[in-house]
């Protein structure tokens, strides 16, 4: 298939679903960290005044059991959560709240480190599909005119993926006419993760052809890791980036062919990798929050070298936990650190430190129009400018529920989205939904 009838056929399947938006400007948010997977919006014009209650709350729900951020695309809003024994995806009007239909299928996972047996990825959607991907490795592909199953896999099953320390938690990704997952298996009678022996099978990374859920190529050793699969064009060639549990694979997306692996990974048998890689232009910044911090990379075709490192031999630069940097301008900001993180701003060229604020916490941050919307994970909500020699707050607030508690309850670790002027946040238990835009 050529790539101009791709993108016919594409279109035309996107053009069966209905277009449920009223408000036109704006732009949609169809996956995790966005349409680019970097926590950057294109959308203008966002408040920069704040009353003291925040934005106004257009809609709020209730919440089962889950971590991940909601996805939203022609006026549809999805989000995957759990309901005692059963995964549910539910599909509401954005711009409401409604619900317009909802998707449940039986589980019995349960998590051996944590009290959170939900979902920990974002639902994709790409035209009429969406796909989800619940923390036992279930795969599954939806239609988005009704959720009706089109596909799915048990990649736990199939690939024999040793359970990681919280089960599956790498969003998927759409490139082209495959949906490319961390899977991350391993030989049958592999020894737990926690014994440190564990190895892989060739399929750290499977890509399946997304509307029929046929395996197209599986590639890598490497175990799978909390961090999702991003892609990018550097040079005119399309590259495919994993930061695995071992360190940050790269590879072409069309083949699988693998073009490097660069180790960065904690020695300690309980360290895990979860922020994207950040690519900008032919540079790609990994980071991890246990003992060795970032990492940036120069990549070209059969390899890459180390334009500076965080390691043991200096001070750690940037250490994220379990949300992704945000680069702007020449530098990169996020939460450095784990229980007693700051915000940090660094040099992207150097990895040098132009500021660090304390008592913002442990955060995820969305860039728009020159400003970040940061959501603390214990539930606050602040607006800072743009800002690489200082830390700027325009704008914080606690959000408050009609009852006068707390609207979004710790722990609230999925990042803030922004679809068509209107934001999306959630805590423990609940989703909001803000006017950021007029």
């Amino acid at each position: 298939m050529t790539l101009a009838l791709a993108l016919v056929l594409a279109c035309a399947q996107a053009a069966e679903v209905p277009d449920l938006r009223t408000r036109k400007a704006g732009s949609d948010w169809p996956s995790f960290l966005g349409p680019n997977r970097d926590g950057v919006s294109p959308e203008k014009g966002i408040l920069t005044a704040w009353p003291a209650a925040g934005p106004r709350i257009v809609w709020e729900r209730e919440l089962g059991t889950s971590f991940g951020a909601p996805s939203i695309a022609r006026g549809r809003l999805f989000v995957f959560d759990r309901a005692g024994d059963r995964m549910r995806l539910s599909c509401l009007r954005s711009e409401t709240g409604e619900e317009l239909w909802k998707a449940e299928y039986a589980t019995d996972y349960s998590d051996r480190y944590s009290d959170n047996d939900g979902p920990r990825c974002c639902p994709v959607v790409d035209g009429d599909l969406v796909f989800t991907f619940d923390p036992a490795g279930q795969l599954h592909c939806r239609r988005v005119a009704d959720g009706s199953l089109v596909w799915s896999a048990d990649t736990s099953k199939n690939f024999g993926v040793v359970r990681n320390f919280f089960g599956v938690g790498s969003t998927p990704l759409v490139e082209g006419e495959l949906l490319i997952v961390h899977v991350g298996g391993s030989p049958p009678g592999s020894p737990g993760i926690e014994s440190g022996e564990t190895r892989g099978n060739g399929s750290g990374i499977v890509a399946f052809e997304k509307r029929t859920g046929k395996v197209r190529w599986k590639a890598s050793d490497e175990l799978a890791s909390y961090s999702s699969p991003v892609a990018a064009t550097l040079d005119g060639r399309r590259w495919g980036f994993v930061f695995a549990r071992g360190g940050l694979v790269g590879f072409d997306p069309a083949s699988g062919k693998i073009e490097f692996q660069h180790p960065w990974r904690a020695a300690m048998i309980e360290s895990v990798n979860v922020s994207n890689p950040v690519i900008v232009g032919d540079r790609v910044f990994v980071t991890e929050a246990y003992t060795i911090g970032g990492c940036l990379l120069k990549v070209r075709p059969g390899g890459c070298e180390v334009v500076w490192e965080d390691g043991r031999k200096r001070e750690r630069a940037m250490s994220s936990w379990w949300s992704t940097p945000i680069h702007a301008d020449g530098h990169l900001y996020g939460a450095s650190g784990m229980q007693a993180a700051d915000l940090r701003c660094i040099e992207l060229a150097t990895g040098k430190v132009k500021w660090a604020q304390r008592g913002v916490g442990i955060c995820s941050l969305l860039l728009a129009d020159g400003h970040f919307v940061s959501l603390s994970d214990d539930g606050t909500l602040r607006l800072l400018k743009v800002n690489p020699d200082r830390y700027e707050e325009r704008a914080k607030s606690e959000l408050k529920s009609g009852g006068g508690g707390p609207l979004l309850r710790a722990p609230a670790r999925a990042a803030p989205v922004l679809s068509h002027g209107l934001l999306y946040v959630r805590g423990s238990d609940r989703l909001a939904c803000l006017e950021l835009v007029p």
